[in-house]
């Protein structure tokens, strides 16, 4: 088959396009013919290398596909040849304290293909047939290989971790991601004041458009300053930061009294300087959250394939052009995702 392949760690120029060994199922793996695949900035510290992490090289890339099920394993029942499905990256053991709770993303040996383990943005992917999510007929397969990690997240981070509740008040930074897109329409979804900031106003309207009540332009404006204003100095009960360093210390200084910060990950590094005094005054929160339990997977798709959600796509590459993929991740060109398709496909 034909997959993309980083060769070592390191730029663009270590992504390949071209054969790779067919992989072969498990008996509790199926192996999908994949349609559509999706970047996430997953994708870009993977490939530069995260501490920990050791691959096996070549390493194929790639969380989030969609496609249709080619061969299942002699244990496989739940789906079949024939079947149409998305990929759910996160992997879990099912039997330690926390897997038996149903708190799959907490699991002991927690781990998420494409990370940890080869992915699936290759003409043929085999994965757990756990991991699999029956699309509908009239889902496009750019849509089911855009939506699982991202949607799945977000509704992690707004609906369980956060807990948000209609009439709240929410601030999501970088609006124009694929995190920040889903908790956009999350938070509009479920009944909030959504306040988002993007770098450019192409981007803010773009989030208008998914939901958000009042837009920023962090790169004109101190986003706190403004949040400040526009809320009359109370601040917001929700934050949703993903980026960092960068933001940490603002985003704790948008909370209103008694808010919570939740974070699903630290796009600009992993430490940050946080000014205790107004965590315990404040009395705030700071939630981390990581991907989903399968219910919580299943609970938003469900709400992507009816069309409540929308995975916003900034364009449809073919995977031999991977390393422009990853570009347009890297220099934030655009709004939403990068769609990846088998060159054989198009």
């Amino acid at each position: 088959m034909q997959a993309v392949q980083l060769t070592e760690h390191g730029d663009r120029d270590v992504i390949e396009y071209g054969d790779f060994p067919d992989p072969e199922p498990g008996k509790d793996e199926a192996l999908i013919d994949v349609k559509a695949g999706a970047l996430n900035h997953l994708d870009i510290f993977t490939r530069r290398g995260l501490p920990g992490v050791d691959l096996e090289m070549p390493h194929i890339p790639g969380s989030d596909a969609a496609g249709v099920v080619e061969e299942v394993g002699e244990d496989v029942t739940r789906v079949e040849p024939g079947d149409r499905v998305a990929v759910t990256a996160g992997i879990s053991c099912g039997e330690c304290e926390f897997c038996r709770h149903g708190e799959h993303s907490l699991c002991e040996s927690y781990h998420l293909i494409g990370e940890h383990v080869r992915g699936v943005h290759a003409e043929q992917a085999a994965v757990p047939a756990a991991n699999l999510v029956p699309v509908p007929d009239d889902v496009d397969w750019e849509t089911a290989a855009a939506a699982p990690l991202t949607f799945q997240t977000a509704w992690r981070m707004l609906m369980t971790r956060a807990d948000l509740e209609a009439g709240e008040s929410v601030l999501v930074l970088g609006a124009s991601g694929g995190v920040g897109q889903a908790a956009v329409q999350i938070a509009d979804y479920a009944g909030a004041e959504v306040y988002a900031t993007a770098s450019t106003d192409e981007k803010l309207e773009y989030a208008a458009e998914c939901g958000a009540d009042h837009t920023i332009n962090y790169a004109e404006n101190d986003f706190a300053s403004e949040m400040r204003e526009a809320t009359d100095g109370r601040g917001v009960d929700v934050v949703v930061d993903y980026v960092g360093p960068a933001t940490w210390e603002d985003s704790i200084k948008c909370l209103a009294k008694g808010g919570r910060l939740v974070t699903c990950g630290a796009t600009t590094g992993p430490k940050a300087e946080t000014n205790i005094n107004r965590v315990f005054w404040k009395q705030v929160d700071i939630l981390g959250s990581t991907m989903a339990t399968l219910g919580e997977v299943d609970d938003v798709l469900s709400l992507v394939w009816d069309g409540t959600f929308e995975p916003r796509i900034r364009e449809t590459l073919p995977m031999s052009e991977a390393a422009r993929a990853h570009e347009m991740l890297e220099e934030r060109e655009g709004f939403g995702k990068v769609v990846v398709v088998p060159d054989s496909e198009r």
